[in-house]
């Protein structure tokens, strides 16, 4: 534009010299102006902004340094909440005889102090008319008496903020009024600095010190730019509050309350409020805004950044991953690798001698005599994560999560949830937004059906942040809380609402306490570097925990005890100091699809009467165990994927009772699933791992027994037996399933497939352990091993192309029966001295060994059993001296005539028969039977031998 020849340069700078008025009526004049003075933004808007005496910057308190996105925008949102208190004004005058034709009077100013109009407030007040303007010149003014405000007045400060101080008890009985550019301070006779029952009350730019204001509904406040030091907000029964851009320093007590729900008797104010609040920019997020968090190991501590739904791999290999350096050929390592001939047979090796000692010799002889064929069942590996395989953790490689297990955005959370939606959108008693809560003892206390609702605020070095108890309500959006010296967010009595996108960290109890029947719903929130747990649920605590990201915190991301009852799902729960998620002393909880992952100890553990429904988690790259169930825990663990743990996929304790069902546990360091019987010592654990917070806050502790709810919950099946079933073992780095217990366990319908040494031990069970229809197959040493005074049932398994024995014993009753023991390097079965078995109904073969081998004074009973022949050069049957406590009964020895020979498992087909066996919501619920597959006697070996090497994980 150039109007006159002058540029627009030359024109900016002519109409930077304007005032407000001016600059409203130039923008009138045609397009081109309109937008010449928007264009004004950053220099006369920025000036008119910053140098009113009735604002301050737009983003005050919390980023002061931070420029807003238009000044423009901002002066005018301030401009317009100046005036709300003169919304309700009526004409001030008409005419006596013509009501049609009202003339309006001028506000007068009146002016108090040295030499002015007036010597005081309450002289001035008493000749004010309505909506009168008083400015108080700069002095200290100190009311004697108690001033009531009758007539709708406005009472200003000149000058600089700091310059009028007013030392009075103000109360207000007037429809409305406004308070700006005041240092406010109690008056010797009471510490209420202000109070209204009933009318509208709007400050601005004020500071507040040591004293008590009071609005009860259907009174309503408005209060912005504040400063308020040492000075409680008590706010009973109000409709609607507004309190932003305010400071609250020092508190001894609560800064803010909110008592009483929200007064259904509503003055004039309350729809000019909601209609300002509607206008004003929002902290919901939006699609464009709400950006993604990132789990960068190195920038996730300090900032919200992209998430992504690729789990990447850095550092050395895994201990469970294959070695790096591959054995040179001819060498004796490279003679431990299975060969595979040229028609796809396996061609057997001799077997590791740790379990009986057999010898290498006959190394050498013609293999062409062992290519006849056996058809016959291998179970693999189950696939996960949305139908794919989970390899080895190799340094560089990704795990591709399914949809269910990537984070989702706020935004996206809101729109799947119209609950949580209507809950962020809704306003309700007090909002308080963009604020500042510092170096006190508490920030906002909600109470007795109370509601409100908290954006964009900074609590930080309080005690806590928010309390909200007794059936009060709370909505609280991207709020940061950190550094209190207790739990940030306190939850009690029936207490709830909506906590969402806040980033909650550096405090010392835990970020988020839910107590006593309260039931929040906590989403999309950042809850990190706690000295303690992230969230704790306790004394009948439940709420809904969804979608958060919870790490580096010192104790337990989520604990649960008390009989708390969560529905925990989406959450990505990483680097703890402790434990992913505790549930000890009674706790509940429905614990679903989280990626719970690189956590110090357990990724989820269980004592103490804990009883959670573990179900569809992705639990990877723990520094200790994927899932520990220590001492008297119980609970459902089904269908979770447990992966490249530093220690055991899932670790049980003494008297548990867990029921682990359909889980994928698989390159594991240690046992895939490990049950022990030793007591724990002293008891105690670190953080999380089985160690007790001190949750007795105001002494209370005992009573949550008493008050504990006895609710049947039905996902929950009574379990008087630990119980392992259905599950996918594989490749470990130690034994599948290790076995040292003192008490009954069953074993039924698991996959045990090529793990580092072997598939079951038993090494302790003076109770009877039961291992029926699995399938255990590849491992690399034999497929079970009984040891000695051990009660063992083998019934209905598949033990195949294992690298030792199919099964060793040691025990001293051991029941064999209804097996197929095919393909195994070692022999089908051996019996070493002393042991005590019963063989029957079994189909066994080995290639270079004996179908059954009994080394010395063994005792057993060998009945109906078919025993396939393997090598020519060896016997079917092996029996080191005359034993006349090992007896045969009714045997059928196979001998095979000619290399074309094709034997076939039949009537019954090969075991495990796991269709039939899978039952109950388990097998229901996850969808994922083991699929069997016929092949010849050399199933191929997924994966091979394991190196101790650790593995760290990073989400890019």
């Amino acid at each position: 534009m150039e109007a006159g020849g002058l540029p627009l340069e030359l024109w900016r700078m002519i109409l930077a010299y304007l005032h407000l008025p001016d600059l409203g009526r130039c923008s009138l004049v045609c397009r081109a102006w309109y937008e010449l003075i928007l264009s004004l933004d950053s220099t006369r808007w920025r000036q008119l902004c910053l140098g009113c005496t009735e604002c301050r910057h737009p983003n005050w308190p919390n980023q002061p340094d931070v420029e807003p996105e238009s000044w423009r925008e901002a002066f005018k949102q301030h401009y317009l909440a100046s005036k709300t208190w003169t919304k309700n004004a009526l004409d001030l005058e008409s005419s006596v005889c013509f009501s049609l034709f009202r003339r309006r009077r001028e506000r007068r100013t009146l002016s108090v102090g040295p030499g002015r109009e007036f010597d005081s407030l309450g002289s001035a007040l008493a000749m004010a008319s309505l909506y009168d303007r008083i400015v108080l010149f700069p002095g200290v003014y100190e009311e004697q008496g108690e001033i009531i405000l009758k007539v709708p007045v406005e009472i200003v400060g000149h000058g600089k903020l700091g310059e009028v101080a007013l030392l009075a008890s103000i109360d207000q009985h007037c429809s409305t009024t406004r308070l700006c550019n005041l240092v406010f301070m109690p008056a010797w006779f009471s510490p209420f600095m202000f109070k209204t029952t009933s009318g509208h009350v709007q400050f601005d730019n004020c500071n507040f010190e040591n004293g008590h204001i009071q609005v009860h509904g259907p009174g309503t406040c408005q209060v912005k730019f504040c400063t308020f030091k040492n000075t409680h907000v008590f706010l009973h029964n109000v409709p609607l509050c507004v309190l932003e851009n305010c400071e609250f320093v020092g508190s001894e007590n609560n800064s803010v309350t909110v008592e009483g729900h929200p007064s259904a008797d509503k003055n004039w104010a309350y729809k000019y409020l909601l209609g300002l609040i509607k206008s004003s920019p929002s902290v919901l997020p939006t699609e464009d805004s709400d950006s993604l968090m990132s789990l960068d190991l190195e920038s996730r501590d300090q900032a919200w950044s992209p998430r992504t739904c690729d789990i990447v791999i850095e550092g050395s290999q895994s201990p469970t991953s294959p070695a790096s350096t591959s054995p040179k050929p001819g060498s004796k390592a490279g003679s431990q690798e299975a060969e595979v001939g040229s028609d796809g047979e396996r061609v057997a090796q001799t077997p590791d001698s740790s379990d009986g000692g057999l010898s290498p010799s006959g190394e050498d002889e013609d293999e062409d005599q062992l290519t006849y064929r056996l058809s016959y069942q291998v179970q693999g590996p189950r696939p996960v994560l949305g139908g794919s395989f989970l390899g080895p953790p190799l340094p560089g490689a990704s795990i591709q999560l399914p949809s269910c297990l990537v984070l989702n955005s706020l935004q996206q959370e809101l729109q799947k949830d119209k609950e949580a939606m209507a809950l962020a959108s809704s306003v309700q008693g007090c909002l308080i937004r963009k604020c500042l809560f510092r170096d006190g003892k508490g920030g906002v206390f909600v109470c007795s059906y109370g509601r409100a609702k908290m954006e964009g605020n900074v609590f930080r070095n309080l005690t806590y942040a928010v309390r909200c108890i007794h059936n009060s309500k709370i909505v609280m959006l991207r709020n940061d809380i950190h550094r209190c010296r207790a739990s940030g967010i306190f939850l009690r009595l029936e207490g709830g609402g909506l906590i969402a996108g806040n980033n909650i960290y550096h405090n010392a109890e835990a970020g988020v306490d839910i107590r006593k029947k309260s039931n929040p719903l906590i989403l999309c929130n950042q809850i990190h570097h706690g000295l303690r747990s992230g969230i704790v649920v306790l004394g009948n605590g439940k709420g809904i925990i969804r979608n958060n990201q919870i790490f580096s915190n010192k104790e337990a991301g989520i604990y649960i005890l008390y009989h708390g009852n969560p529905v925990v799902s989406g959450n990505h729960i990483f680097k703890g100091r402790a434990a992913g998620i505790a549930v000890n002393e009674n706790g509940k909880g429905l614990i679903t699809e989280n990626v719970i992952r690189e956590n110090q100890w357990g990724g989820v553990d269980i004592r103490r009467g804990g009883v959670p429904v573990l179900r569809s988690n992705l639990i990877c790259f723990g520094y200790s165990d994927g899932v520990v169930v220590g001492d008297e825990g119980k609970g459902l663990i089904e269908g979770n994927t447990i992966y490249a743990n530093k220690g055991c996929g899932v670790w049980m304790m003494s008297s548990s009772l867990p029921h682990v069902t359909s889980n994928h546990v698989s390159y594991n360091g240690l046992y895939g699933v490990a049950v022990f019987s030793q007591k724990d010592g002293s008891g105690e654990f670190p953080g999380g791992h089985g160690a007790q917070e001190n949750f007795s806050e105001d002494g209370d502790a005992i009573l949550w027994e008493t008050e504990l709810e006895k609710d049947d919950d039905p996902l929950r099946r009574p379990v008087t037996i630990a119980l392992v079933e259905s599950n996918s073992i594989n490749h470990n780095g130690a034994s599948g399933l290790y076995v040292q217990s003192s008490e009954a366990l069953h074993v039924i319908t698991n996959v045990i497939h090529a793990n580092g040494d072997r598939g079951i031990t038993v090494a302790q069970s003076s109770q009877l352990t039961r291992v029926a229809n699995n399938s255990i197959s590849c491992n690399r040493q034999s497929g079970v091993k009984v040891e000695a005074q051990c009660k063992v049932e083998l019934r209905g398994n598949g033990i195949y192309d294992n690298r030792g024995h199919g099964i060793i014993t040691k025990g001293d009753s051991t029941v064999v029966i209804e097996n197929d023991i095919i393909g195994n390097r070692g022999s089908g079965l051996q019996l070493l001295p002393r042991s005590d078995t019963k063989v029957i109904k079994n189909r066994i073969h080995s290639f270079r060994a004996y179908g059954i081998a009994v080394r010395g004074r063994a005792k057993a009973l060998v009945q109906e059993n078919i025993i396939f022949q393997g090598k020519t050069s060896k016997t079917i049957f092996q029996q080191i001296s005359n034993n006349r406590d090992c007896i045969l009964q009714n045997n059928k020895f196979l001998v095979f005539k000619k290399k074309s020979d094709t034997w076939r498992l039949v009537n019954p087909p090969a075991r495990p028969h796991l269709e039939s066996s899978l039952r109950g919501p388990s097998a229901a619920h996850s969808g994922q039977k083991v699929t069997a597959m016929a092949t010849r006697i050399t199933a191929r070996v997924e994966g091979g031998y394991h190196s101790n090497r650790s593995v760290f994980c990073t989400i890019l």
